[in-house]
């Protein structure tokens, strides 16, 4: 395959909502291009980029894929992304990898909840993109409302560049309104209107750039060559947004998006240089997109496959790099070998010797390196930014179901969790339980049946338990005697201890205001040794104690039993009577949620959250769809994902991430106490 430079080069996501048709553009881009013989059917299961079992099985997208295609003289990196909510971390990943983006809107249904998902990632990002209105040839496809919806959203940026011939069945293809092919193919009502929107199209162009809106007010009229120059320009600084009407599995709009990806879209040149960081001094550095510059490169997506082995996907972002070399993994501070270097088509790997500056790679069998891996030669060093995924909003507690799954379970969460940055799996230190947390029911249950089906472990899955604490409120006193004579040796210690609140977050304090030695220094030291056991196991459910004071005045020694146990027993039991009379209390994890929910809906999430203690903090409002900012207890979250996609009909998301601790109400405190004493009469009995 011939090398490519930055220049030559295009690196482009495909975004939208789920059923928009991604993956059938992405066909009907390939087929077009010679890329592959014929575009394949998501019915049929036979595309190249939905090529996972449980992508077939369930006709939608799961993994973001890699694709390729050559128009002219240009590459074209495409990476076909799911437009699932759930799968949201399989968009952030590759959104680090590409300079420019389609998005593709459902022209039946307009803008939705994943189209404003894909704007803000686009908005944060700064990254230049165009508009496929899809299934033009639909019953009720209203080009017209999408575009009123888009230029609300977007203002005058959003222009008409592929206008529709005909409507729904009536539908025949789109015109170019920069060149006007296809403008007789309109009907006279409808061509008065595309001449009008050609015009609206050159003045946005012309308004992108003063030198040539000041050239056309004076003329009147600028030349093809100013206006392609200028339409690249403004699309690559974000000033404009071609929008064009199509109908993917009907190959009509095809043509078009093609000419847009070619001539119009950044190349890695054209988005210019890149700042990251030298881990050795934190000094900037600055790397351009130059094939004979110092190697660069970012790993932005791991694959395991069966039969391949892990497959590690990355751009490069300065200098090239060879099949059977080696690079320096800057993050894991280790070399690893090159044996053969590829591009991906789907999950077919294509040999190639050498890729450049501004290209996409893979590699297979790495030992060390894993997503988010910045790689360079070892005496120019770099680290990019970190990938940053949204906390997951569900968990499952995950228990194998045989001895043999136990042993597979590890390994295996650890591929799957290599592949997805937003699947975590994690034992819970104070629970002791495995929980596995992703964005949503669908995207845990099809991680849990991946196990099974790749790695062949089987896990039973239950509600994970809340890590709750346990604090006081006020102070208490107490005085522990502990005596043990019953032959041999004896043991001796007295503790007079008072316990003090801390304010939230503060953690553990230990006071020592013993005087005159009243207790040796050695066995004040027992004494923390002991009241930190006691925080352990908690006062009223056996969770962890936090935020408390613990300070240690007086008590009594023996001259021969006195010892380091009798003191850590004391200290304990002190510690205990003290925190139930300074008013104890039990602390649960609030989390800050961002829900986007559809205007329709608002009411009825405001009420599902008010009936689970949610609060409200703030709404911000959008075009038809607003963010509301709630804080949440966390046991109320749990499995809050299918409650809210009932409400809003699967329309509305959220994402979320841990606050604060806060006192649970007294009512369910006595909830909370009562099934833990039930479930260690429970452990006694067994």
């Amino acid at each position: 395959m011939a090398e490519y430079e930055a220049k030559n080069i295009r690196n482009v996501i495909v975004l939208g909502h789920s059923g928009s048709g991604k993956t059938t553009l992405v066909e009907h881009l390939l087929s077009q291009t010679g890329a592959i013989p014929k575009p394949g059917s998501i019915d049929d299961g036979n595309t190249v980029c939905d090529y996972n079992p449980d992508e077939i099985e369930r006709k939608i997208s799961i993994n973001s894929a890699l694709v390729n295609f050559v128009a002219e003289d240009v590459k074209v990196n495409l990476i076909d992304t799911p437009g699932y909510a759930d799968f949201v971390g399989e968009v952030i990943g590759t959104l680090q990898a590409v300079d420019g983006a389609i998005l593709v809107l459902n022209a039946v249904n307009g803008i939705e909840t994943g189209t404003n998902q894909a704007f803000k990632f686009l908005e944060q990002r700064n990254t230049p993109f165009f508009v496929f209105v899809n299934r033009m040839d639909k019953e009720n496809a209203n080009f017209n409302k999408c575009l009123d919806a888009l230029q609300k959203r977007f203002g005058k940026r959003c222009v008409i560049l592929g206008y529709p011939i005909g409507k729904e069945a009536s539908f025949k293809g789109t015109a170019n309104l920069l060149t006007k092919e296809g403008l007789d193919s309109l009907a006279s009502d409808e061509r008065d209107n595309a001449m009008a929107e050609a015009q609206s199209l050159v003045e946005g162009i012309a308004e992108s750039d003063d030198a040539l809106l000041e050239k056309y007010l004076d003329k009147g009229e600028l030349a093809k060559e100013e206006l392609e120059n200028s339409l690249k320009k403004g699309v690559c600084e974000g000033n404009i947004i071609p929008v064009i009407a199509g109908a993917a599995s009907s190959d009509m709009g095809i043509k078009e998006a093609i000419s847009v990806i070619k001539n119009y879209l950044p190349s890695p040149e054209d988005k210019g240089a890149r700042e990251v960081v030298n881990p050795n001094d934190n000094s900037k550095v600055i790397l351009e997109p130059k094939k004979d510059g110092p190697f660069a490169a970012h790993v932005f997506k791991t694959i395991s496959d069966l039969y391949v082995g892990q497959i590690t996907i990355f751009k490069i972002y300065s200098g090239s790099v060879s099949s059977n070399s080696s690079f320096f993994n800057v993050t894991k501070s280790t070399r690893e070998k090159i044996s053969q270097l590829s591009i991906m088509e789907g999950k077919q790997l294509k040999a190639v010797d050498k890729l450049n500056a501004g290209d996409i790679g893979c590699v297979t069998k790495l030992k060390e390196t894993s997503t988010g891996d910045a790689l360079s030669d070892e005496k120019n060093p770099i680290v990019f930014p970190a990938i940053n995924i949204p906390e997951p909003v569900m968990s499952f507690s995950v228990r194998p179901k045989t001895r043999s799954d136990e042993d597979k379970i590890s390994a295996s969460l650890h591929k799957l969790t290599a592949e997805d940055l937003a699947f975590k799996a994690v034992r819970d230190p104070q629970t002791k339980e495995l929980i596995v947390s992703g964005m949503g029911d669908l995207h845990l249950n099809i991680m849990i049946h991946r196990m099974k089906e790749r790695f062949g472990v089987q896990v039973d899955i239950g509600t994970p338990k809340v890590a709750y604490k346990e604090t006081v409120t006020s102070k208490g006193d107490a005085q522990y005697r502990h005596k043990k004579q019953s032959g041999g040796a004896g043991q001796f210690a007295e503790v007079w201890m008072r316990i003090e609140p801390l304010p939230r977050g503060t953690g553990f304090e230990f006071v020592d205001e013993v005087v005159g030695g009243a207790i040796p220094a050695q066995f004040v030291l027992s004494c923390e040794k002991g009241i930190k056991t006691a925080m352990e196991s908690g006062i009223l459910a056996g969770y962890p104690v936090v935020d408390v004071r613990a300070v240690v005045y007086d008590g009594k020694t023996h001259p021969v039993d006195s010892k380091d146990i009798a003191f850590q027993i004391a200290a304990r039991s002190a510690f205990k009577e003290a925190c139930q009379k300074a008013k104890p209390v039990l602390l649960e994890p609030i989390m800050d949620v961002d829900f986007m929910i559809p205007d329709e809906y608002m009411g009825g999430v405001t009420g599902s959250l008010n009936s689970r203690r949610g609060r409200i903090q703030g709404m911000e409002p959008g075009d038809g769809v607003q963010t509301l900012r709630a804080q949440v207890p966390l046991e109320e979250m749990y499995k809050y994902v299918n409650e809210l996609k009932s409400i809003t009909a699967g329309r509305g998301t959220y994402t979320m991430k841990f606050s604060h601790y806060e006192q649970v109400p007294s009512n369910i405190t006595q909830t909370i106490v009562q099934k833990a004493k039930e479930a260690k009469g429970e452990e006694k009995e067994e």
